[in-house]
């Protein structure tokens, strides 16, 4: 495997064949670019925008295509709308509709009292197909003025690229076996929906992908982890995290019950039967209410039956599929309790999740899918007809594939910005900073001074998780410094923060020190930290003295790995806490901008940015 490319100077197109993958039919919507099989840039359209997860999941918003994160990939690699070859959106209209709409036309109810129920689930759902049908035609058309001149085509019939619509699920599955760092593996994805799927099972090996089965709605374990947390008062297809950090604070009284709903079969398949909460465990909590026991001991059992049921599907697709380690995408795969319990089961030897397994990380799997086709195709000298993958990407289908080019060693796909820039930003907006060579050894000063910092270096993260380009820093030594945190971030008082540490050290400070090859770079499983360790590290554990572990790297991200070798021979403690560059309703920052008004909106001490420092 190779790593990603140098970007292209912007206005020097680089030969090759270019694939825009683009997410956008419910949330999280993304883009990312692809050139001959390797990965150019990807980026969430919130972070330009500022609009959390980019738009909620309605019918109404099906039609807004991601523009600016469209945009950007584009300017990553020199490159205009009329140069691409391929541009792949990650859902199937065909699908969806599921020959529902014989003549092609349908009819939309003024109210929605009016609807009466009949083949559609809901009343706007031609709506959403017709908005998800049109997105060829919006992407031409519907660019914001002050984009279009990068979205300008030429004045023809037809565009010189070729469109693909994906399957949701395929491009949830080929986000992580044309990614994941392993030659063949078995491939799960656990999600809400896609067109019809919510789980798939697949096969990777010698550049060939075997579906292996699929579970559909109803029967979803993101809609039953969705339905719990609007239950308890927070934002679906939003607040998850929040119910998976509470679960830890209750008690599983509610397990039994949960089982009885969720029943799982063979060769991969369970039922999920409708339950009543509010009847079989408590009326709905009013947002912001005081969370009683209940509550709480309802979180605990969703967590434990959700791990269960995971270990139970995996083990089926061990046997089934024949392969030692395991891929995961699909936004259940974003649950790190769930994930842990996985990898110390032992039934792969190892398991790896895409960085950005929820609905963002499609946009890449739609790209990087179609590329692997087409790529695949020229080698044979194809006559590019359409490509089969959507319609019979089912049970028994198998794909051959261009040999991989590329693995996911790193999220840092997004924007960076040069010190020149920031610089002028600085001086233009009249602000004090000194700029520094020895960036690590001052920084780890303000640290170990229990200052907290925020951290814009390099290249943006792809993916829901600040990793030390987009950070929020500060030692965990100090025991109020969680309570520091979760205040500067106008969040609940339950919510942890997860340390970060070299790679080198993690064996020091947590256990197991030897799952995944002692590699967790993306804070996607959980660690215990060691006996003797815990009252050094205060601040980076939960309740129950476990820690969302990001381990560093030194190839992927030298810089953050060269402070956190600093902060510990400062402080003795080579750890920080690291939580998202953000405040509480609003996206990750991407601009120096953004990062500028974050520091001076909140009680932060510091922006560390480029080589610049700025102090209150």
């Amino acid at each position: 495997m190779h790593p990603s490319p140098a970007p292209v100077e912007p206005g020097v197109p680089a030969p090759g064949l270019f694939t825009l993958g683009i997410n956008a039919s419910f949330h999280d919507s993304a883009a990312a670019l692809v050139c001959d099989g390797q990965v150019v840039a990807a980026a969430e359209d919130e972070r330009f925008t500022r609009i959390k997860h980019g738009k909620r999941p309605l019918p109404f918003t099906a039609w807004e295509l991601p523009y600016n994160a469209i945009d950007f990939c584009l300017k990553e690699a020199g490159i205009t709308l009329a140069d691409l070859s391929h541009v792949a959106y990650s859902y199937d209209p065909e699908l969806f509709l599921d020959g529902r709409l014989p003549e092609q036309r349908f009819t939309l109810p003024l109210q929605p009292s009016d609807f009466e129920p009949g083949i559609w689930e809901n009343p706007w759902d031609p709506l959403f197909a017709a908005y998800v049908m049109n997105a060829p035609r919006q992407l031409r058309d519907g660019a914001p003025h002050h984009l279009k001149k990068r979205f300008a085509l030429p004045d023809k019939a037809e565009p010189p690229y070729r469109w693909h619509f994906v399957a949701h699920h395929l491009c949830h599955q080929a986000s992580a076996f044309l990614a994941a760092p392993f030659a063949r593996c078995a491939v799960m994805t656990l999600d809400g929906r896609g067109e019809q799927a919510t789980t798939t099972y697949g096969r990777y090996r010698d550049s060939r992908y075997e579906a292996l089965g699929e579970v559909r709605v109803p029967h979803s374990l993101g809609l039953l982890y969705e339905q719990v947390t609007a239950h308890l008062g927070f934002l679906h297809s939003s607040d998850e995290y929040k119910v998976m950090a509470l679960a830890a604070l209750g008690e599983p009284r509610f397990a039994g019950l949960l089982r009885e709903h969720l029943v799982v079969g063979d060769e991969g398949h369970y039922r999920l039967h409708p339950i009543d909460l509010a009847q079989a465990v408590c009326p709905p909590r009013v947002p912001g209410s005081k969370m009683e026991a209940v509550h709480l001991d309802l979180t605990a059992s969703l967590q434990l039956v959700l791990e269960e049921t995971a270990l139970k599907l995996a083990a089926w697709l061990r046997e089934r599929s024949g392969e030692r380690e395991l891929a995961m995408a699909g936004g259940v795969a974003l649950n790190c309790l769930m994930n842990s319990r996985l990898r110390d089961a032992g039934i792969f030897e190892r398991v790896w999740v895409q960085p950005a397994a929820g609905d963002a990380g499609t946009a890449l799997g739609a790209a990087l899918w179609t590329d692997a086709r087409e790529r695949r195709g020229l080698e044979e000298d194809s006559t590019h007809q359409n490509s089969p993958e959507a319609s019979d990407a089912k049970s028994g289908a198998v794909f051959t594939l261009a040999p991989r080019r590329w693995q996911m060693d790193h999220p840092y796909l997004g924007p960076a910005f040069a010190d020149e820039e920031v610089e002028a930003l600085l001086t233009w907006a009249k602000l004090t900073y000194r700029r520094v060579d020895d960036l690590a050894e001052q920084t780890a000063q303000l640290l170990a001074q229990n200052k907290i910092i925020g951290w814009f270096q390099g290249r943006m993260e792809f993916g829901p998780r600040a990793l030390g380009a987009r950070s929020i820093l500060a030692s965990p030594v100090d025991p109020d410094m969680q309570a520091r945190l979760n205040e500067l971030k106008d969040r609940e008082d339950f919510r942890p923060v997860a340390p970060a540490v070299n790679v080198e050290d993690l064996a020091d400070w947590f256990e197991p020190a030897d799952a995944n090859d002692g590699a967790s770079p993306f804070m996607l499983f959980v660690y215990r930290v060691k006996p003797g360790r815990t009252d050094r590290i205060p601040s980076a554990l939960h309740t129950d003295h476990t820690a969302r572990v990001q381990t560093v790297h030194s190839e992927t991200n030298p810089l953050f790995h060269e402070l956190l070798q600093a902060v510990g021979r400062t402080t003795g403690v080579p750890v920080l806490v690291n939580t998202s560059f953000n405040v509480r309703g609003e996206p990750i920052v991407a601009t120096p901008k953004a990062a500028i008004d974050a520091f001076f909106s909140t009680p932060l001490d510091a922006l560390v940015i480029g080589s610049f420092i700025l102090e209150k």
